[in-house]
C-alpha cells in the first residue's frame, strides 16, 4: 500500500463531507463540509483540499440502499467523483459504500452536543459521514486481501 493522506468524500445534495486519514492510512478524520455550487467552484474547492494534503488517494462513499441496489443518489455520486478525478488527475477516485454513514454520524452528534440546532449540526454530520467512509475504507486496507 502507497503511504500517504487519503481524503473521503459524502457526496450530497446540498454540501460535501470531507474527511481525510493519517499518511499510514490508520485513522481518519473530519476536514470540512463544502457548500455545492452550480458554478462548480466545490469541485475546485475539494481539488485544492486534495492539493494542499497532497493526497495520494479520493474515496468517494455510494449511497447504496440497505439491500444493495443503486439509485439516483449512486448516479449523483460516480457523476461528481467522475467531475472531480478530471480535477485531481492522476490522484486516484476510489468508491466505497456508505450505507448507514450519514444516520449513524447523526445520531453520535446527537448525543454529543444534544442542544446543538439542526443548521450547527449538518454541515458536523457531513464531515463525519465522510470520516466513516474513509474509516471503513482503511480499516478494508488494513485487513488486506480477503
Amino acid at each position: 500500500m502507497t503511504r500517504g493522506v487519503r481524503i473521503g468524500v459524502d457526496v450530497g445534495s446540498v454540501r460535501v463531507g470531507v474527511a481525510a486519514s493519517d499518511p499510514d492510512a490508520r485513522l481518519a478524520f473530519p476536514v470540512t463540509a463544502v457548500q455545492r455550487r452550480r458554478d462548480g467552484s466545490d469541485l475546485a474547492e475539494l481539488a485544492d483540499l486534495v492539493a494542499e494534503r497532497e493526497a495520494v488517494e479520493v474515496v468517494v462513499g455510494l449511497p447504496r440502499t440497505l439491500a444493495g441496489r443503486e439509485g439516483p443518489a449512486v448516479d449523483a455520486a460516480r457523476s461528481y467523483a467522475e467531475a472531480l478525478a478530471e480535477r485531481i488527475a492522476p490522484v486516484p477516485v476510489t468508491f466505497s459504500d456508505e450505507r448507514l454513514t450519514t444516520v449513524v454520524a447523526d445520531r453520535a452528534l446527537r448525543a454529543a452536543r444534544p442542544r446543538s440546532s439542526v443548521r450547527d449540526r449538518r454541515a458536523a454530520v457531513d464531515a463525519a459521514a465522510a470520516t466513516g467512509i474513509l474509516q471503513t475504507y482503511l480499516d478494508g486496507l488494513a485487513e488486506g486481501p480477503a
